[in-house]
């Protein structure tokens, strides 16, 4: 015997629309975090490099280690408030879990974490 579900929502309203548009900001938001840490990270050591006598960077170029802050920074608020709002709006078992909101925050938090462990032995060593 199946049982039969009877949907009742006829369609999205304005606050799952605010949802998706916060994960679609947050994840925008991180890609651009990547391309901003790419130019201010220090340079890989290779020994190509050393062996032609090419210059290293080995310290994080610090405006743009500033903005790489900010990015993240907002794009775990992006995520963090698209879980607060799902965790609200949310009623049916039905309903998406949304794994990826969840990912993306532990990911710029542990970002954010590496980072500052990064400079500061940078700054000791």
């Amino acid at each position: 015997m199946k049982i039969s579900i009877n949907e009742r929502r006829n369609a999205a309203d304005i606050w799952t629309y605010i949802v998706r548009a916060l994960a679609i900001i947050g994840w925008i938001l991180f890609v651009f975090a990547l391309i901003v840490s790419y130019y201010a990270a220090p340079d890989s050591d290779y020994g190509i490099l050393r062996y032609h006598n090419i210059e290293i960077r080995k310290f994080w170029l610090t405006p743009l280690t500033g903005y790489l802050y900010i990015v993240l920074w907002l794009s775990a608020l992006s995520s963090y408030f698209c879980l607060i709002l799902d965790k609200y709006r949310s009623r049916r078992k039905s309903d998406g879990k949304h794994f990826n909101i969840l990912l993306l925050l532990v990911i710029t938090i542990a970002w954010v974490s590496f980072i500052l462990v990064q400079i500061s032995e940078a700054n000791v060593g």
